[in-house]
């Protein structure tokens, strides 16, 4: 994209006259130096035209040949040299939750882009229902920014596995609680930023809430509606009530009947079979449609317009509704993460702890193209909210190995390779375009999340109790000109 002529040499000299003199010539132009140079400019126009007229079919043919051509599509001239560096702009970490050993859970950016949250739990063994846990916010526009010090820290009674901020209200923030509560917090009220929450009634999740996410609702002037998914097999839907309750409006349950046989169920005492669900993602197409992934290996096809009845379960103040439609070809293990992709209405990916990435279609069941990107978990894969071809996923290891031409720096530490790896189909469908090394050791990252607002900003949490902000390339960020039309052939490949 850039060349380099030999060294030019160079030379500077100075002339100076002692003496000066000014002098005025005038000279009129003789009649045959104009008639001279009137012969020299003359054109033999006769033999011009009929040059012009035996050629034009040979032209004509090669300018439709080349106007035909594809042999500069996706050429762009860049005036400018590429910036070819994945930054690490900030590491944030709160340190009391570092002392109690916890890992980052969950991050999300606000409405804005200039705020990231993280929570606080633990995803590996142990009981941890009734341990301290923490929610922290960061303002990365604010002047004297502490990487230590949180702009704003929630105490929270038990670990938060999930986290969201509302779409459009920059101060609301929603959390799935390991002891299957919801909570929405107003990061404006320092003294007291609870403002909903479910409690613990029948409705409640007997499960920790894996994900929550907000949906607009357009017929209210209210912030929306909460949306929860759980290992307790049910998609809860809820609505805030003026006492500061959070009510049950709708339901789902995955049921057993719904999945293919052979899939791994969760047995409860009672005999009856409950299917894990783990992760949610919505169409960004269509509003009613929606992917899951569930504890024993399957993404589901799923819609919020369906009429079947599940099993009725005891307590419930609402009737739950069965929303699978079609089961897809299963990972090797519990799906952890499914994102839906923001440019493709039938795209969307999902990764477990086979160490696998499926791209799928919503039309068939075999998937488009699998990628084993790890040897051990992979916990989160999101779609990049700008280019259509990029995705990034979250690894449970660390590994060392070439980042090709992509420069790698990380501000007052060095790193390695590994746990976060960007991929760009438009490069390559079978390795990443480069991958990051969150921590030292072999650390598994947790979670990651695109910022919608400020597109070359990318969050990573960590086992270690750590969130990186990394600042991606333009190679990540500007979408080239027949990015589309590529994403629209992986979308047409059909599997037998």
């Amino acid at each position: 994209k850039s060349c380099q002529t030999g060294q030019i040499s160079t030379a500077e000299t100075a002339v100076q006259s002692h003496r000066s003199r000014d002098a005025a010539v005038q000279a009129d132009q003789s009649k045959d130096a104009v008639q001279d140079f009137q012969q020299e400019v003359q054109a033999d126009y006769p033999s011009l035209l009929a040059f012009l007229q035996r050629v034009e079919d040979a032209v004509i043919k090669e300018l439709n040949k080349n106007w035909k051509s594809r042999a500069f599509d996706g050429f762009e001239v860049n005036w400018t040299d590429q910036n070819e560096t994945v930054l690490c702009l900030h590491t944030l970490s709160y340190p009391q939750a570092r002392d109690q050993k916890l890992q980052v859970t969950s991050v999300s950016w606000n409405a804005t882009g200039s705020v990231v949250a993280c929570s606080y739990g633990r995803l590996d063994s142990g009981d941890w229902s009734t341990e301290k846990s923490y929610v922290c916010t960061w303002n990365l526009d604010r002047k004297g920014l502490n990487p230590l010090r949180p702009d704003l820290v929630v105490d929270v009674p038990s670990s938060v596995m999930s986290l969201a901020f509302h779409p459009s209200q920059p101060s609301l923030i929603a959390g799935g609680l390991f002891s299957g509560e919801l909570v929405v917090w107003d990061t404006s009220r320092r003294e007291d930023p609870v403002i909903w929450r479910t409690g613990m009634t029948d409705d409640t999740h007997t499960d920790p809430v894996y994900q929550v996410n907000w949906l607009p609702d357009a017929k209210r002037r209210s912030p929306g509606r909460l949306l929860s998914v759980s290992t307790d097999g049910r998609i809860l839907v809820w609505r805030e009530e003026r006492d500061g309750r959070l009510a049950l409006a709708e339901g789902f349950a995955v049921v057993a009947q719904q999945i293919p046989r052979g899939a791994q169920l969760k047995k409860f005492t009672r005999g009856e079979a409950a299917v894990g669900v783990t992760s949610l993602s919505f169409s960004h197409f269509d509003p009613c449609m929606f992917v899951v992934g569930v504890e024993g290996g399957y993404a589901l096809k799923c819609s919020t317009a369906a009429r079947t009845l599940a099993p009725h379960r005891p307590g419930s103040s609402v009737p739950l509704r069965a929303p699978a439609e079609l089961a897809f070809s299963p990972h090797g293990g519990p799906i952890y993460s499914v994102s839906c992709s923001p440019f493709h209405r039938n795209l969307f990916l999902s990764c477990g702890t086979d160490g696998q990435v499926h791209l799928h279609s919503l039309l068939q069941a075999q998937p488009l193209i699998s990628l084993q990107l790890s040897k051990r978990y992979l916990f989160c894969v999101r779609w990049s909210p700008v280019r259509p071809l990029v995705f990034a996923a979250a690894s449970g290891e660390g590994k060392y190995s070439p980042a090709a031409k992509y420069k790698i720096r990380c501000h007052k530490r060095s790193c390695f390779v590994g746990d976060v790896h960007l991929f760009d189909f438009g490069k390559s469908s079978r390795k990443p375009a480069v991958s990051i090394k969150q921590a030292t050791g072999e650390c598994p990252v947790y979670c990651l999340e695109f910022n919608s607002r400020h597109t070359r900003l990318l969050a990573a949490g960590d086992a270690t109790g750590t969130v990186k902000v990394w600042q991606l390339s333009s190679d990540f960020t500007e979408q080239g000109p027949r990015e589309m039309n590529h994403l629209e052939q992986l979308a047409s490949e059909i599997t037998d």
